[in-house]
């Protein structure tokens, strides 16, 4: 969910890497390099909402700068139910009668976006899917990034299982492949064999729990050259002032 606060000025804080960011934040092509980690949940809305608010500010600014993007686990629910359980069932439980007005304001959150909000299918535990994005790092940062907007888009707007596990509805047995498949669409080659193992990159995401998401208390949280940040799904603009400030920082 979308932190409670939306900040309306940029955050700087202090970093003990920033003498060396201003060092090499610049890339050789002479653009300035705009690093930016992400504190994120696969089912959080406004996780999405952010991510394309920022493609829409990274879009307008690429000729002036040059980004890097990681993305860290959150878990908003670390208790949810690996077989998984219907949405609406899920949000009427945890917000009663404001789920049906939650649902309404998303809807029309995302229809500004060009997309289908889609309420149908199934929540759950999200510890499958920060492990596959935490493993996809390894294979580079586009293909991470790429692999959460597939996460994201598949359980947003098509109802798919953040899960990657049989689950039973209604005594039916579904055998839900969603993260292998997002995996194998941006060319991750072996997600299904390390998503096998439940104990494979567990370490490794509470290893970034512990560094990234410690400290905050909602997402997205985005952190800009290690001394801005940002919480909530903000508009282009506030991340644009965000990389203005970052790259005269680095002066």
């Amino acid at each position: 969910m979308r932190s409670l606060s939306l900040l309306t000025s940029l955050s700087i804080i202090p970093s003990r890497n920033t003498r060396f960011m201003a060092q090499s934040a610049s890339n050789t092509d002479g653009k300035k390099l705009i690093k930016i980690d992400i504190s994120s949940d696969t089912v959080c809305p406004w996780c999405f909402v952010g991510k394309k608010n920022l493609d829409k500010a990274i879009a307008s600014a690429k000729d002036q700068f040059d980004f890097k993007i990681q993305w860290h686990p959150y878990l908003l629910n670390p208790s949810a139910p690996k077989e998984g359980i219907p949405k609406r069932e899920f949000y009427e439980k945890k917000f009663g009668s404001q789920s049906v007005e939650m649902a309404a304001r998303m809807t029309e959150v995302y229809r500004r976006l060009g997309l289908e909000y889609n309420m149908s299918g199934l929540t759950g535990n999200t510890l499958d899917s920060h492990r596959l994005i935490t493993w996809a790092a390894h294979h580079g940062l586009d293909k991470q990034n790429a692999l959460v907007e597939e996460l994201f888009v598949g359980y947003f707007t098509q109802g798919k299982y953040i899960g990657d596990r049989q689950v039973t509805v209604l005594d039916i047995i579904f055998i839900m492949k969603f993260l292998a498949e997002a995996a194998a669409k941006v060319g991750l080659e072996g997600a299904e064999e390390f998503l096998e193992d439940p104990n494979k990159g567990v370490a490794e995401v509470n290893e970034e729990l512990a560094k990234y998401s410690t400290c905050i208390n909602g997402v997205p949280h985005f952190v800009i050259n290690g001394e801005i940040k940002i919480s909530g799904g903000q508009p282009p603009e506030v991340f644009l002032r965000a990389f203005q400030a970052a790259a005269n920082n680095a002066n």
